[in-house]
C-alpha cells in the first residue's frame, strides 16, 4: 500500500475551517516572533487587540462599521465569481454610488422619509451605470471585464477628488477634499452603528435566497458554468452576463451610498478606503456560499481593526500592512492546502 495526495473537486467546509485555523495560528506565531524581535511584547499587544476589537462596545461598533461596506462589496464581487465573471471595479462603483447618494443628500432638499430611499436608488443606479459599458463589452464583444472595470476605478477616484475639491467643496469649514455634511443621513441604531448594517445583512441574505431558488439564479449559473450548454438549452447568455454585472455594480454602489450616508456623512477623497478591493478577498473567503460573506466580512473587519489598533501603539503603517497581508496570505494558503487529501493506493 502507498499513499499520495490528490486535489478534491469539492472541499468539505470542515476541512476549510481547519485549514484556515491552522494557517492563521502559523501566521500569528510569525507575527509574535517578529514583534518580540522588535522589542515589543506579543502577549500584551494581542491582549490590547482583543480588548479593543471584541472586548469593548467601542470595538464592536467599529467592527460593525467595517463589516457593512465589506459585506456589500464582497457580495458585488461574489455574484460575479459565481458565474465566472470578475468585477475588479467595485471600488469605482463604490465611488459612483457614494457620489450619486451625495448629490441627493446635498441638493434635492427631500425630507428624510423620501431622501433615504432616493439615495439608495441613486447609489445603486450609479453603480450599475458605472459598470454598464464594461458589462456590455463583456456580454456582446467578449472584452475582458477584469481590465475595463479595473481601469474605471481610477477614473471614479479622480472624479470624486475633483468634486470634493471643486464644485462640491465645503466652503464653510474648508475641510480638505470634502463636501459639506449631508442634510440627510442614515439613523444610528446602536452607538455609531447605523441602519446600513442591517441593510447589508438583509441584502446578503436575500441575494443568497434568490440566487439559490429563482429561475434567474439557475439560468445565470448555467450560463456562467457552460455557455454552450446554456445556448443549447435556449438560454441567452449575453443578457444574463449583462444582468449579473449590473447587479454586481448595483451592490457596490449601494455600499458607497451606505458609507457616505451612514458613516462618513460627506463625500471626500479616498472614501472608498479600498473596500472595493477588499471585497475581492471577502468574496474569495466566502467561496460558494453567499451567507458566508457575513463571517468573511467579519474576519476582514477584524484584521482591518487590528491594524488600526497596532498603529496606535507606534507600530509603523508599513509593518501593519505587512501583518495584514500575511494574515490574508495565510488564509489563502490554508484554503489551498485544505483542498488536498491523502489517498491510499494499492500497489
Amino acid at each position: 500500500m502507498s499513499s499520495s495526495r490528490t486535489r478534491l473537486t469539492v472541499v468539505p467546509t470542515q476541512r476549510i475551517l481547519v485549514g484556515r485555523g491552522l494557517a492563521l495560528l502559523a501566521a500569528l506565531l510569525i507575527v509574535a516572533v517578529t514583534l518580540a524581535a522588535m522589542g515589543r511584547s506579543p502577549i500584551a499587544l494581542f491582549g490590547l487587540v482583543l480588548h479593543s476589537t471584541v472586548g469593548s462596545r467601542f470595538g464592536l461598533e467599529d467592527l460593525a462599521l467595517f463589516m457593512t461596506p465589506l459585506m456589500l462589496t464582497g457580495a458585488a464581487v461574489w455574484v460575479g465569481i459565481r458565474v465566472n465573471l470578475w468585477n475588479i471595479g467595485a471600488e469605482g462603483q463604490f465611488y459612483a454610488g457614494a457620489t450619486a447618494a451625495t448629490a441627493v443628500g446635498l441638493f434635492t432638499g427631500l425630507p428624510p422619509a423620501l431622501a433615504i430611499p432616493a439615495m439608495i436608488v441613486a447609489g445603486m443606479a450609479a453603480g450599475m451605470a458605472w459598470i454598464f459599458v464594461p458589462a456590455a463589452a463583456r456580454a456582446w464583444l467578449g472584452v475582458s471585464e477584469i481590465v475595463t472595470t479595473l481601469l474605471l476605478n481610477f477614473v471614479a477616484s479622480l472624479l470624486v477628488y475633483y468634486l470634493a475639491t471643486g464644485p462640491w467643496a465645503d466652503r464653510v469649514t474648508g475641510a480638505l477634499a470634502s463636501t459639506a455634511r449631508l442634510h440627510v443621513i442614515l439613523p444610528d441604531i446602536w452607538g455609531v452603528v447605523h441602519w446600513g448594517f442591517p441593510l447589508a445583512v438583509f441584502t446578503v441574505v436575500v441575494l443568497g435566497v434568490l440566487l439559490a431558488r429563482s429561475r434567474f439564479g439557475y439560468e445565470t449559473a448555467i450560463a456562467g458554468a457552460n455557455p454552450e450548454a446554456a445556448r443549447y438549452a435556449g438560454i441567452s447568455v449575453a443578457p444574463r452576463v449583462l444582468a449579473v454585472l449590473l447587479l454586481s455594480g448595483g451592490l457596490a454602489g449601494l455600499a458607497g451610498m451606505v458609507e457616505v450616508a451612514g458613516t462618513v456623512h460627506r463625500l471626500q477623497g479616498g472614501i472608498a478606503n479600498n473596500y472595493g478591493y477588499l471585497g475581492i478577498v471577502v468574496a474569495l473567503l466566502a467561496r460558494g456560499s453567499c451567507l458566508s460573506l457575513i463571517p468573511a466580512a467579519l474576519l476582514m473587519a477584524f484584521i482591518l481593526d487590528t491594524g488600526i489598533v497596532l498603529q496606535t501603539t507606534q507600530i509603523s503603517a508599513s509593518a501593519v500592512l505587512a501583518i495584514t497581508g500575511l494574515l490574508v496570505l495565510a488564509i489563502a494558503v490554508g484554503d489551498e492546502l485544505a483542498a488536498y487529501a491523502r489517498v491510499k493506493k494499492t500497489s
